[in-house]
């Protein structure tokens, strides 16, 4: 039975009466099949003239995402109404580029319909969206010649443009100029202010609103919480007279991007309502500060309570599986995500995916993902090149990258960070010196101390160690720990007792209570059998009150 038999009769009824009944069909129109049923029932009834219903199908035509359909629809239309050309406008500067928008609105403005205060919000959201303040202006004196320019919503919308791009003084100037404001206005400039950094007038503002309900007090919170000034935005979190699941998931995300995870979880455990946001931000959040364990154990509480997890929620769980780097649980989470409704093909998803597999040794997965992306991008190769490097394949690692520098990407400090780590893992000391100097000479990448620790720990493990030594000596900045403790684990591995001696009091300076280094000095001095030297270190620590952490074992 076709959509229009189920839920339409109409034999012999007025214009009137068949304009009521069209649009009740609209109404429960879900699909693009039954959207052009109607349509077919409209022309047979000669309503395409209508702009009330022409109106109300194209609105449908843009909530289905056929914007084709709508176009075509419109185009018919004689001579489209304001409220028409409005209503095909906004479902395009929703979806469509900010180009077309604005050239929809000049072929508006040649025809004989008039331009409204209805008609520029939409177009000024479009231009906030890519931050095109020039495009903005123009509208602006649109606005004002056609006689909108002082309305409420169409000034409200100017100031969310201007602050977005940066124009705070023009902000602010239509801010003042304002006859009559509403909360949306008030909590725009805020916003504004608080984007551009500047609480003090975000405050100052925030004081002065007449009204405020709850949305001025999450924009000025999340000011702070940006800022970094948790202790403020705790203060006026507290003295919130209401609080939505907005308000406690500004918090979460704040303290867990501070590092404060217990208050993150505090904060999370007060919330009297948990939405999938919030999950979010309490899951990433446990990602981000290096406890993936947690952050499963906190999904599984969430679908334990038929919360139903969304992309953003599976990326933060695949990164989490990547720390872990548990092949059993990569799988489990790998078929969730294939049964579940989430588009994998999303860029951000389908990196994911690779970067989780391939860190936990599934590379034919891995691979199969890589493979299959329409486009590869940098994000997509450095996770690629890390499993493979991971798992003993520094040969394929090389060769990979070779392959992405043929498909014309450029890489970044990160890139060169995995490939010399892959180079050093590998043994391939000569790859990993052209890596190094290819990086600084063709791509102008100033090497950061933990680029000089790849190639550090790569001379070190051939047993090149006086170069080593001497490129650490040459590094314009301060090595850090990790640098000089490569070179004393090469020291031990090729019983290099002088230079383990001069390392070892160097690291002894960076990291006075690490027992890990006393303890691979004293192993080098064993190895030597120079006893004496061995229990002096050990008085050392003794007197230094450095405890070794004793070793165990699961088997």
């Amino acid at each position: 039975m076709t959509f229009i038999r189920r839920y339409s009769a109409l034999p012999t009824l007025r214009r009137s009466e068949t304009t009521l009944s069209i649009s009740a069909l609209l109404k429960v129109c879900k699909t693009t099949s039954s959207l052009e049923q109607v349509h077919s029932r409209i022309i047979g009834k000669g309503l395409h003239e209508d702009h009330f219903i022409m109106s109300q199908f194209i609105t449908l035509c843009n909530s289905l995402c056929n914007l084709s359909y709508s176009t075509s629809v419109f185009n018919l239309v004689s001579s489209p109404s304001t409220v028409l050309w409005n209503t095909y406008m906004k479902g395009q500067s929703e979806n469509e580029s900010l180009s077309l928008t604005i050239s929809i609105f000049i072929r508006m403005k040649r025809s004989d319909a008039v331009p409204d205060k209805f008609t520029y919000p939409s177009l000024i959201k479009a231009c906030s969206k890519e931050c095109a303040v020039k495009e903005g202006v123009a509208l602006h004196g649109s606005a004002v010649r056609c006689g909108v320019g002082d309305d409420v919503f169409v000034m409200t919308s100017l100031i969310h443009l201007y602050a977005k791009c940066g124009e705070i003084l023009c902000a602010r100037k239509v801010f003042d100029e304002m006859r009559e404001r509403n909360v949306v206005s008030w909590t725009a400039m805020i916003v504004g202010y608080a984007s551009f950094g500047d609480l003090v007038e975000a405050r100052k503002l925030f004081d002065k609103m007449p009204e405020k309900n709850v949305v001025p007090w999450n924009a000025i919170i999340s000011g702070y919480v940006k800022c970094g000034d948790l202790k403020t935005a705790r203060k006026m979190f507290d003295e919130m007279p209401y609080r939505n699941v907005v308000s406690y998931t500004i918090m979460i995300d704040g303290y867990a991007k501070s590092g404060d995870m217990a208050s993150a979880r505090f904060v999370f455990e007060e919330a009297p309502e948990k939405d999938v946001v919030a999950w979010s931000a309490l899951i990433s959040g446990y990602v981000q500060n290096g406890q993936p364990n947690e952050a499963v154990k906190i999904f599984h509480e969430m679908c334990s309570m038929n919360v139903k997890p969304d992309e953003f929620i599976m990326v933060s769980l695949m990164s989490a599986c990547s720390q872990i780097g548990s092949l059993e649980q990569a799988k489990w989470v790998d078929d969730y995500v294939s049964k579940s409704s989430i588009d994998i093909r999303q860029a951000h998803v389908i990196a994911a995916l690779i970067d989780m597999n391939a860190k936990c040794g599934n590379m034919d997965r891995a691979t199969k993902f890589f493979e299959e992306m329409p486009k590869r991008d940098l994000i997509s190769y450095c996770s690629m090149m890390q499993g493979l490097s991971l798992h003993g394949c520094g040969s394929q690692a090389l060769s990979l990258f070779s392959r992405m520098l043929n498909d014309g990407l450029t890489p970044d400090d990160v890139a060169f960070t995995i490939i010399l780590t892959a180079c050093s893992h590998a043994g391939l000391v000569d790859e990993g010196c052209y890596y190094f100097e290819t990086m600084k000479t063709n791509y102008s990448i100033v090497p950061s101390p933990y680029h000089y620790a790849c190639v550090v720990d790569l001379l070190g493990r051939t047993g090149r160690l006086k170069e080593a030594y001497e490129l650490l000596k040459s590094m314009p900045v301060e090595p850090h720990a990790g640098a000089w403790g490569a070179l004393l684990g090469a020291c031990k591995l090729h019983c290099d007792i002088e230079l383990g001696k001069v390392v070892a009091e160097r690291l002894f300076e960076l990291e006075p209570q690490n027992a890990g280094n006393y303890v691979l000095l004293s192993n080098i001095y064993a190895a030597d059998e120079q006893w004496l030297d061995v229990n002096l270190l050990r008085n050392k620590m003794k007197d230094r009150g450095i405890r070794k952490i004793p070793g165990c074992s699961w088997i």
